[in-house]
């Protein structure tokens, strides 16, 4: 009811609710450049008949098929921290200081198989849970370099040298910790994006199955646009560096160092299948190859772009940088302790 000016009383007309605008997002355009993609695919052949085209698509392919099973686990574990598990209980198992949280962050890792693609939507979702962010950053650099599934598959690339399996998980361990402690020390919240650090209810009473397929389909689309962005400057990397390159490094132990830390960024390979890259790569000494192992893992092209999509560019502006300095540090530490210095 209202009143007029004249003082007469008026039915309020309920107001129609306005039609929801559908609107194109990125799941839309993926399917219409999928099938694109299909209709054309005879003349594409035709087109992109290059020999670099072919490697890059080679690559990207590769890089999105290898990452993809990976990313799709991440999002199911986090829709399931989201749903099933409360905030209170993620706050009682960790210790309360964060300076102790996140050596414990760093060793959990262990029980996750996973490359960095499926620890990113997790570490969110432990901010979003009230894990500090030390701490979750400190879990998404361990897991996909600490897991069972990536120590075996470096022991299989390196029949003849153990010492390779501890050095990597000193190197990653370690570099994931120091990270960690540099968060609680220098980090501010303000580089993080706000929507990484929106905190959730316990509950609200909407069903906990809704929530949890809700939560992995957002964070699925989401990533997965970041996830194809870092394929393509992957492959478009992988073609611009010359094969030539790796040859010439053999004797040059610095030099070997620093170019296999960066092809480390470049290449963007998954956790699980890059120590028998780095196997191949014999004419190098082990310490430039366990480099690449322990950064590859930490900071990457399609790393850099699924933390910027999650956590804001700011945050990876300031965050990749950091992570590749402490990442080389580490390795060489842990190589000289384990591998005896140069070898």
């Amino acid at each position: 009811m209202k009143v007029t000016i004249t003082g007469e009383i008026r039915a309020a007309r309920p107001r129609r609710p306005r039609p929801r605008r559908w609107r194109i997002t990125s799941l839309e355009v993926l399917c219409a450049v999928l099938l694109l993609a299909l209709v054309l695919q005879g003349w594409l052949v035709r087109v992109l008949d290059v020999p670099g085209l072919r490697t890059g698509a080679t690559v990207f392919v590769a890089v999105c098929v290898q990452a993809m099973p990976f990313l799709v686990f991440g999002v199911l574990i986090s829709g399931a921290i989201a749903a099933f598990v409360p905030a209170s209980a993620l706050r009682r198992v960790l210790p309360g200081r964060t300076a102790l949280a996140v050596p414990v962050a760093g060793i959990a890792g262990v029980a996750l198989p996973g490359c960095e693609c499926a620890s990113v939507p997790v570490a969110r979702r432990l901010m979003q849970q009230g894990v500090a962010p030390a701490v979750a950053l400190a879990f998404l650099l361990a897991a996909p370099a600490v897991n069972p599934v990536v120590l075996v598959a470096t022991a299989v690339a390196f029949p003849g040298e153990p010492g390779m399996v501890l050095a990597r998980f000193l190197g990653s361990l370690l570099t994931a910790v120091v990270m960690g402690w540099l968060w609680t020390r220098l980090g501010r919240a303000e580089w993080i994006a706000e929507r990484a650090l929106r905190r959730l209810p316990d509950g609200d009473g909407t069903p906990r199955w809704l929530v949890f397929a809700e939560t992995a389909r957002h964070d699925l689309v989401e990533a997965g646009g970041f996830l194809v962005l870092g394929g393509l400057t992957s492959a478009a990397l992988n073609v611009l560096v010359p094969g030539e390159l790796l040859a010439s490094l053999g004797g040059q132990l610095v030099l070997g160092v620093l170019v296999m830390a960066l092809l480390a960024v470049v290449l963007a390979l998954c956790s699980e299948a890059d120590a028998f890259v780095a196997a191949s790569l014999s004419a190098l000494p082990l310490l430039p190859r366990l480099v690449f192992l322990v950064v590859g893992p930490a900071v990457d092209v399609k790393l850099i772009a699924l933390q910027a999509g999650t956590f804001g560019r700011a945050f990876a502006a300031r965050f990749a940088p950091a992570t590749f300095v402490v990442a080389v540090c580490c390795a060489l530490v842990s190589g000289v302790l384990v591998l005896g210095g140069v070898r």
